[in-house]
């Protein structure tokens, strides 16, 4: 890892703008991936998340599968600016991380846990949530630019018919990676006081 934690952290970004070029070996990916799941922490360590990585040519089977979803659901107007967003920002890139949550594990803890029922499935995205911001700081660590998408529940049944996924197995979000293909405008904050408190 290039960077530390807090530059990546400041420097993750969404970026809408990716080539293939491959500037990070593919085993290095997966030895983040894998890390990002092993240590990421999740509630009663549930380890409720499930994660898949494409690259290239797979990585682009999925754009596919979604532009052809989308055809069928949005106007011939509004699927230009869509087939635009989609081969020049997510299939641009050359992998796609795939989070999903193993509702296997939620329903188990929500049967063995009767009193917190309810919470388990709040927590468990909670969990995804925090493996996805793991993986991002990684891949910006790396050079790499990532952005965060969620076309989730329309293409959940054509991804597992693809790539056999586990009926159990939600899908969470989409986070399309590559080289950068420009630098973001610098990021708007809003103030920290009105969103943070100290009390002493």
């Amino acid at each position: 890892m290039s960077k530390s934690f807090w530059d990546a952290l400041k420097n993750r970004r969404s970026i809408y703008g990716l080539s293939n070029e491959k500037i990070v070996a593919e085993e290095r990916i997966e030895e983040i991936v894998k890390d990002a799941v092993k240590y990421t922490p999740s509630s009663f360590n549930s380890q409720s998340t499930r994660v898949v990585v494409l690259f290239g040519g797979q990585s682009q089977k999925l754009w596919q599968i979604t532009l052809d979803t989308l055809r069928k659901l949005v106007t011939p107007e509004q699927f230009i600016e869509t087939e635009k967003k989609i081969n020049g920002a997510f299939a641009s890139g050359y992998g796609t991380v795939l989070f999903f949550e193993d509702q296997t594990v939620v329903d188990g803890l929500m049967k063995g846990f009767p009193l917190y029922a309810d919470n388990f499935p709040v927590w468990s995205q909670h969990t995804n949530a925090m493996h996805q911001l793991v993986v991002w700081a990684a891949l910006e660590a790396e050079g790499l630019g990532a952005s965060l998408q969620h076309y989730n529940p329309i293409i959940d049944s054509a991804v597992q018919a693809e790539w056999n996924i586990p009926a159990t197995w939600k899908l969470v979000a989409q986070m399309p990676f590559g080289k950068p293909a420009f630098t973001p405008p610098e990021k708007q904050v809003a103030d920290l006081d009105s969103r943070v408190k100290v009390f002493k």
